[in-house]
């Protein structure tokens, strides 16, 4: 591993841009503005995994055990997120991870973490093309054309899809206030049942902790903590994209504004969206509920989503396809932000000679056409679900998603440590940085250990001394 690197590009990034602008013409172009970083930050990356997958951890985790692993995986997010955000302030460019990795790391360290994430990219557009064919289903057999949709957005231009995922992030936003907000009301009695529930569920026989596995490591106490940190990997999965404002960062105006800007927001993302949320179907959906079970195991659309059992149970039975289709929103909008993600991936390895050249290259609106046409073609893995036997080899790329995820994170935090290491070496004080992450250099180290445990322990047993059997992953 080299030694600390000198920091030469200071002034070069002073006013957002960096030597990549002066030595690449036809290269991606500085178009998206404030608010479309802010609402990126915000909403670009909720997804299924959210709305849909929290089910799955209420079940094994309980109620409280829930709220603490969405808590908890929010904190490294949260620590994760103001570590970018200080290097990408710093030194903005158009390379990604990747280029941080190089420059403060090594430069095959930098190439592990481009591949890694570009890896993680390839697969999920997939994931979320089928997760939109699913509902689609709901309402209809017939062929979606999401895959074209979602290929003509990205074709347009980075302007095109900023504004697109702007109003996309909103629409997901509102209606995850929205959600919030009628599961407080239901929770206070405002249902069909007049029944205010109150913290009903979070007592015996339903919470306040689960109990995962029980019937095989036959301990409570050992089935409570299996149920904890089952929460932990689905709440890894939920969040794992935050990252994407250090992708775009290549594509911001005024990034040394900006990016901190939309960083600054993740917390209110995090503690607002995300742990309300999961707060909210806590008190409504009971954790032992059988609708809940076989909603997370083999019903997919509507009724995979735990905000519907929890409607449903108080006799609200009219708002299914209102929720079929925000689903469906969501899920294109995380689809049309990871082929971004992967194609300018792509192109940021492609400028460091990490990738073939030809990838380096893009059209006059400044999209990497090259690089994107060929992230669609991965797109193609949504057909591996036509059949039994297909779907399983499906869900193991489903779930290496995880894995690349939290990979990406703990090689930002080590990043950054080394980045604060080089600073230290060149006598330059973060408090002269455009924007200085708190919690630090502490925040950074207990991010990369707690994510490298979480993701160590990411599997469950097949055979293990309890003999329990594994479920495959969330």
């Amino acid at each position: 591993m080299k030694p600390f690197k000198t920091l030469t590009t200071r002034s070069a990034s002073e006013g957002g841009h960096n030597q990549d602008d002066a030595n690449h013409t036809g290269t991606l172009h500085r178009g998206l503005e404030s608010r479309h970083i802010s609402m990126i930050a915000l909403g670009g990356t909720i997804g299924t995994g959210l709305i849909m997958g929290s089910g799955t951890a209420l079940v094994r985790g309980g109620p409280l055990g829930l709220c603490l692993g969405y808590a908890f995986v929010g904190l490294l997010c949260y620590l994760v997120m103001i570590a970018l955000g200080e290097m990408s302030a710093y030194l903005p460019h158009r390379k990604g991870f990747a280029g941080y990795a190089t420059r403060f790391v090594d430069p095959a360290f930098g190439f592990a973490v481009g591949w890694n994430y570009l890896m993680k990219y390839l697969i999920a557009p997939a994931s979320n093309i089928n997760a939109a064919c699913i509902v689609m289903q709901y309402w209809t057999q017939s062929v979606p054309l999401e895959v074209w949709t979602v290929l003509l957005v990205n074709l347009l231009g980075v302007r095109v899809f900023g504004e697109l995922e702007f109003w996309m992030s909103s629409f997901k936003i509102l209606s995850l206030v929205g959600f919030i907000l009628l599961a407080i009301v239901i929770d206070l009695g405002g249902n069909p049942l007049h029944d205010r529930i109150g913290f009903r569920y979070w007592h015996a026989p339903n919470g306040p902790m689960g109990g995962y596995l029980l019937s095989h490591v036959h301990n409570d106490s050992f089935a409570t903590f299996l149920g904890f940190w089952s929460t932990l990997t689905s709440a890894l999965f939920a969040y794992i994209g935050t990252e994407l404002v250090g992708v775009t960062v290549g594509e911001a105006k005024n990034p040394k504004r900006n990016v901190p800007r939309a960083i600054k927001r993740t917390f209110v993302r995090i503690s607002i969206f995300y742990i309300g949320f999961v707060f909210a179907i806590s008190l409504i959906v009971p954790s032992t509920s059988k609708a809940l079970f076989v909603a997370n195991t083999s019903k997919p659309g509507a009724a995979a989503s735990p905000i519907v059992v929890g409607i449903t149970l108080v006799g609200i039975r009219s708002l299914n396809n209102v929720v079929n289709a925000i689903i469906l929103i969501f899920t294109l909008s995380a689809a049309n932000s990871d082929l971004y993600i992967a194609s300018r991936t792509l192109h940021g390895l492609a400028l460091e000679g990490k990738a073939p050249s030809m990838f380096a290259k893009a059209n006059q609106m400044g999209v990497p056409w090259s690089c994107l046409l060929s992230v669609v073609v991965f797109c193609s893995l949504a057909f591996l679900n036509v059949n039994a036997s297909s779907a399983a080899v499906f869900t193991y790329f489903v779930n290496l998603l995880s894995a690349y995820g939290a990979l990406t994170w703990m090689a930002i935090a080590y990043t950054h440590i080394r980045f604060m290491g080089a600073l230290k070496t060149q006598g330059v004080s973060r408090d002269t940085l455009p924007y200085k992450a708190p919690l630090q250099p502490y925040g950074s180290w207990f991010a990369l250990v707690c994510t490298g445990v979480i993701m160590l322990f990411k599997g469950e047993w097949r055979y293990g001394a309890y003999g329990a059997q594994s479920t495959g992953g969330d």
